[in-house]
């Protein structure tokens, strides 16, 4: 199938291969936020995935990339949404909110194959075999199996090797593994309140990738963290920017590691949080407060 066929299949009603655009009306479930007539020059919009305009997803790509949301169908609905490049082959982004609804003590996927390609994901748009086996390198969860454990099914998903990218173990396990433990303590205990996480690797520049593991599968050189709070007192947002080095960084003070949503968008390319209405997102793009985050 050619990328020009790509673009006008839809996969179901919420995995859809297009071209993506923007502009259009809001639609965001679960702790989404309407934004009302407020001015949004860049927010996303798709044919037939509503789910693009929930406040954890940034600007989508387009062009070869796809979004594909999956849902357990149970009381949460959503559960993570991922944009896979099909000529890279590689994960770009999970996206994702963490809220009291998710907690649970469902436990860890350990079926076979240990990481199950994506049902979603066609399978000529990921690599022959899983390359990860043997590498070097980790099954990074972007969105961690911890942060999913409110039944079997949601845990599974985040097993899907699209919601993987290669992390070196000393840095998965370790530095990585402490921001995503500080991601939980940070998930508002407040039900009326939401926190949005969209995370991934580097794999547009060839400058921050480390190598492509048997030529195909790349394995990125940072990975990155876009955190957006809303409760009663409005919205807060900040960035983590991590080198994934063979090192063990563990303990490290996490406030080395973060920056401004709109510094994070410089070193990534990407437009974290576009559906928020542009004066609110300029406003929590510019700056972060460490205090604010415990983290000074």
């Amino acid at each position: 199938m050619s990328i020009n066929q790509l673009k006008f299949l839809c996969i179901s009603t919420i995995v859809c291969l297009s071209l993506l655009s923007c502009g259009g009306s809001d639609d965001d479930e679960n702790g989404g936020g309407g934004t009302g007539t407020q001015v949004n020059a860049n927010k996303n919009t798709h044919p037939t995935n509503k789910y693009v305009t929930r406040l954890e997803f940034p600007r989508l790509k387009g062009g070869s990339s796809i979004v594909i949301t999956h849902n357990t169908y149970e009381k949460y609905g959503v559960n993570y949404s991922v944009e896979w490049d099909v000529e890279k082959k590689s994960q770009r982004w999970t996206a994702y909110q963490m809220y009291q609804g998710y907690q649970g003590n469902a436990g860890r996927y350990n079926g076979d194959p240990q990481y199950p390609y994506d049902p979603d994901l066609p399978s000529q748009y990921y690599h022959e075999r899983d390359y990860f086996w043997g590498s070097g390198f980790d099954h990074g969860h972007m969105i961690p199996s911890a942060d999913r454990q409110f039944s079997y099914s949601a845990n599974k998903q985040t097993f899907y090797l699209t919601n993987m990218q290669p992390q070196y173990n000393r840095f998965n396990a370790n530095l990585w593994a402490d921001l995503e433990a500080k991601v939980r303590k940070w998930t508002p205990q407040s039900s009326s309140d939401t926190l949005y996480v969209c995370t991934g690797g580097t794999i547009d520049n060839e400058e921050h990738i480390i190598t492509r593991i048997a030529g195909v599968l790349i394995a990125p050189k940072y990975f990155y963290k876009a955190l957006l709070i809303r409760n009663s007192m409005g919205y807060k947002a900040i960035g983590f920017w991590m080198q994934n080095e063979n090192v063990d960084r563990g303990g490290d003070d996490l406030k080395k590691y973060a920056c401004s949503i709109d510094e994070l968008e410089d070193m990534t390319g990407i437009d974290f949080f576009c559906n928020l209405p542009d004066n609110i997102e300029d406003k929590v793009e510019r700056s972060y407060a460490l205090n604010s985050w415990g983290l000074n």
